[in-house]
């Protein structure tokens, strides 16, 4: 394409996100899924106007939407969050991640794409959106509640675990060979995982000394400076770029300048992230999604099962009555931009194809069945208060001393 037409059609993927998502709002949609389906309609896979016939244009600017996404969650996870929440946040965090991400696996395995999709797809099911969950939280007017408190307290917990998955996928999926190339690739992203966290909880402070100023155009070009340095620097490393913009995020936002910066990086990583999601729509194929429909199924039912299972195993070490347990279990099941993170990076490192598919199906679905049933989140709690409602006693301040550390400290987690 000549620089004009690069515009052009740059432009009109802005706009056509935008409309997309404006329509969605006014009927309660996620903007996610949105963004997907509109770069679907108007890429070269489907009939009518493409807007864009080689996805791989966008490239450069869809990664740079994958690094602000993730240097975004860097600044809102904090440290403190975890180590404050105590051991009943870390039981119902961890349970709620081997519960899900378990059965991914093993779902991953028994599809019979090969044991690095079935890694892959461990981390698309086991991981909810953020994005998502935040918003439905707000939009339901309980995001002060005890069980908004436990809703968080797990994405925090999915924090910590994204880092150390995404530094144990990617030896695994540069395939390599031997044990010990494998071990090799997974101690230098451990190492440098150890090292930046080390900074973080030690050095935060004068790092941000370093960057402050009260210029916020300065600030601005120093911190998009350091999260793509970063990333890149992650990746000549044999490192996901994706750890190294999280870690930085990490850092800068555990000092001084960290709330600006928030506020700061808060429209870029709306705009390019909208890019990133439209570009991935760009690469979907509707035919080869109809190809994996079964799966796709398959997996929305094992997600289903996995939430409820453990929102309501988690609600229980909190004290949780079955209304509070089916509306941490529905809130949660939504999943969406880190699902499509995998999918982009199983893409590139060339694995089996249709995951790209099969994840851009999953994730529309539950895009939108996520929030949907929390709004008739009642329903589900009457089928809990019948099957196991003496199992599941509601107790007089519940989960409130536990769980207040956990949204002190930090405002609201969000992966988008």
């Amino acid at each position: 394409m000549h620089h004009a037409e690069i515009l052009m059609a740059l432009g009109g993927a802005f706009l056509a996100a935008g409309l997309a998502a404006r329509l969605g709002r006014r009927v309660g949609l996620p903007t996610i899924p949105l963004f997907m389906l509109a770069g679907l309609l108007l890429g070269p896979n489907t009939p009518g106007l493409a807007l864009v016939e080689d996805p791989t244009e966008f490239a450069l600017l869809s990664s740079l939407g994958l690094i602000l996404l993730l240097f975004y969650l860097g600044l809102e996870f904090h440290l403190d969050d975890l180590l404050g929440g105590g051991r009943k946040l870390l039981a119902a965090g961890g349970l709620y991640l081997l519960i899900n991400v378990g059965l991914g696996l093993g779902f991953g395995y028994l599809l019979g794409w090969g044991g690095r999709e079935a890694f892959v797809l461990a981390g698309v099911i086991g991981i909810s959106s953020s994005a998502i969950v935040t918003k439905v939280l707000v939009e339901t007017g309980r995001l002060g509640r005890p069980e908004s408190k436990l809703v968080l307290g797990i994405i925090v917990v999915e924090d910590v675990f994204l880092a150390l998955y995404l530094a144990l996928l990617q030896p695994v999926l540069s395939d390599a060979s031997g044990f010990a190339e494998a071990a090799q690739k997974f101690g230098i992203a451990f190492a440098f995982l150890i090292t930046l966290t080390a900074i973080a909880r030690w050095g935060a402070g004068l790092v941000g000394r370093l960057v402050e100023t009260r210029d916020d155009e300065l600030l601005i070009v120093t911190f998009v400076g350091l999260a793509v340095l970063s990333a890149g620097v992650a990746e000549r490393l044999g490192v996901s770029d994706a750890i190294g913009a999280f870690m930085i995020g990490l850092i800068l936002g555990s000092g001084k300048a960290g709330v600006r910066i928030q506020k700061l990086v808060h429209p870029l990583r709306d705009a390019f992230a909208a890019l990133f999601f439209f570009t991935f729509g760009l690469t979907i194929d509707p035919g080869d999604v109809a190809d994996v429909w079964v799966p796709i199924l398959l997996a929305v039912l094992v997600t289903v099962f996995g939430n409820l299972l453990a929102g309501t195993l988690s609600s229980r070490i909190y004290g949780f009555g079955p209304e509070r347990a089916s509306f941490v279990s529905l809130t949660v099941l939504a999943r969406g931009e880190f699902a499509l993170i995998l999918a982009s990076m199983a893409a590139a490192a060339g694995l089996d194809g249709r995951i790209t598919s099969f994840v851009a199906g999953y994730v529309l679905i539950l895009a939108i069945l996520g929030p949907l049933a929390v709004s008739r989140s009642d329903l589900f709690a009457r089928g809990l208060e019948k099957a196991v409602g003496r199992w599941l006693p509601e107790r007089a301040n519940s989960g409130e001393r536990d769980l207040q550390s956990v949204t002190s400290s930090s405002s609201p987690p969000d992966r988008s």
